[in-house]
């Protein structure tokens, strides 16, 4: 089979394409054949060095794709042969990944994705859905479904972005009232698309108090890619008792709290990280995001917010550097 790999950490260009032998399943895994696989922040930081690789000679990347079941382990239930499947964590723990024809994960990785969703949906959930739900059931809930977040109001902090589009979408789900804040009227429609009921340009507005007039008496819960900068509008906007829930360091290494209009509003700040989240969290998140990919709530294409750029197999590299130059939309690999 094809397959992208990487023997020491560097620049796209330590990427190569070559010839592998098709992986057999494991116990308890399944083998699927990609047919769509997505690059995603994480992908680059580790191949570049900002993450560990783990203890291994040669690394294929990508935590996230979909496909078709090709073949399945011993001990394996729930899973057949032909099945459509999304893919997450793919290549954690393991050093191949979903950028290649074949890959084999264990079991629990490889969620049934229904008639309706497309392969390319299947892709871009993985990282950015998991982590948006996370951040959603940090605050007043603990699960996600329609009406959990009723009457809640929910501030999208990058509103353009992957994590932010699923934010978006699942936030609107479950019904609650959801803003957004963008930083271009590009970046603002699609906010929109993906069903943001206010959106606020904080580059050309005021950003607190466009936010203040969605959210009067302040937001709920704050789904927040970059603390070190926003923190200051955050705490603006805060509802007494509301969450921060923080997922990435964009704009900065270092959170500074004021200490008494912090502990004065109550506010609660959550770290999350997908690799750390413990089992429980994630076969929530796996269960509700199915769940609303089921009801048709999260969608992909520029029509939904969330514009597909495509890559061939052999363009990997250029791919990783869609990424890393902040490409806005979501970066598909096709093997």
């Amino acid at each position: 089979m094809r397959a992208i790999v990487y023997t020491e950490k560097g620049p796209s260009s330590v990427l190569r394409l070559v010839d592998r032998p098709v992986p057999e399943p494991g116990v308890g895994e399944a083998r699927v054949k990609v047919v769509v696989s997505g690059v995603n922040p994480t992908d680059v930081k580790s191949r570049s060095g900002g993450a560990s690789r783990g203890n291994f000679a040669e690394v294929t990347p990508g935590q996230d794709g979909a496909g078709v079941v090709d073949a399945v382990g011993l001990g394996v239930d729930g899973l057949e042969v032909g099945d459509r499947v999304w893919l997450f964590l793919a290549q954690h723990g393991q050093p191949y990944g979903t950028s290649a024809e074949y890959v084999t994960v264990p079991a629990s990785r490889a969620v049934r994705l229904p008639e309706t969703a497309s392969l390319e949906l299947g892709a871009a959930l993985g990282v950015p859905a998991i982590t948006a739900h996370r951040a959603l059931t940090s605050g007043p809930v603990a699960r996600l479904s329609p009406g959990s977040l009723t009457g809640l109001h929910v501030l999208v902090q990058g509103g353009a972005g992957a994590v932010g589009n699923a934010a978006i979408q699942l936030a609107r789900w479950a019904g609650a009232s959801v803003i957004a804040t963008v930083s271009s009227e590009e970046k603002a429609e699609l906010a929109r698309a993906a069903g943001a009921h206010h959106v606020v340009d904080y580059r050309h507005t005021d950003a607190a108090a466009g936010i203040r007039a969605a959210a009067p008496d302040g937001v709920d819960l704050i789904v927040e890619v970059a603390p070190a900068v926003n923190n200051a509008l955050d705490q603006q906007v805060a509802k007494t008792g509301a969450t921060i829930a923080f997922y990435a360091n964009n704009g900065g290494e270092q959170l500074i709290l004021d200490i008494r209009p912090t502990f004065s509003l109550g506010l609660r700040y959550q770290g999350l990280l997908l690799y750390t989240l413990p089992g429980e969290l994630l076969e929530a998140a796996v269960a509700d995001v199915s769940a609303a990919v089921a009801a048709g709530a999260l969608r992909v294409g520029e029509e939904y917010g969330l514009p597909l750029i495509r890559f061939p197999l052999a363009e990997t590299a250029a791919a990783h550097d869609a990424v890393d130059a902040g490409a806005i939309g979501k970066v598909l690999v096709e093997p």
